[in-house]
């Protein structure tokens, strides 16, 4: 089964990094930094550390895994992280070079359920996940439901 891991990313503000992606003929959406684990990486946390490093040259403090989301033959976790520094312009992951696969654009949202209704999270089940635990209170990071 392949896996791959992802990060909703919570900065000092109290909101959250997504990456808008933009392809020709599809309609702009947003995804959660990370991407697959790797056969060398050390365990899932090493992959979501370097992912983050590749995606946004950051380094985040993994909190706990928050959701996990299996179809066919694929596993995505979703892990809970903060982080204070990252620079989008010093990324290095193979898929910002590759001919053809669109744009890639780092934006901060409100982690609110309005910031979150405000975009195209993909896949849509972790935007039903984040949007429980705010309303429930049980995300954990001090953010307030608005």
């Amino acid at each position: 089964m392949t896996e791959r891991v992802r990060a909703v990313l919570i900065t000092p503000d109290d909101t959250m990094l997504v990456i808008r992606r933009t392809r020709p003929g599809i309609p702009e959406y947003w995804v959660l930094p990370g991407g697959g684990v790797e056969p060398d990486d050390a365990s899932r946390e090493a992959a979501l550390h370097r992912e983050i490093h590749e995606e946004i040259a950051g380094k985040a403090d993994i909190v706990r895994l928050l959701h996990t989301m299996e179809t066919g033959d694929e596993r995505q976790l979703f892990y809970l992280a903060h982080i204070t520094t990252w620079s989008f312009a010093a990324r290095t992951g193979p898929e910002f070079s590759t001919e053809g696969r669109g744009e890639y654009a780092l934006e901060e949202i409100p982690l609110t359920p309005t910031g979150l209704a405000s975009i195209t999270l993909k896949p849509e089940e972790i935007t039903h996940a984040l949007q429980e635990t705010l309303r429930t209170g049980t995300l954990g990071t001090g953010t307030a439901p608005a």
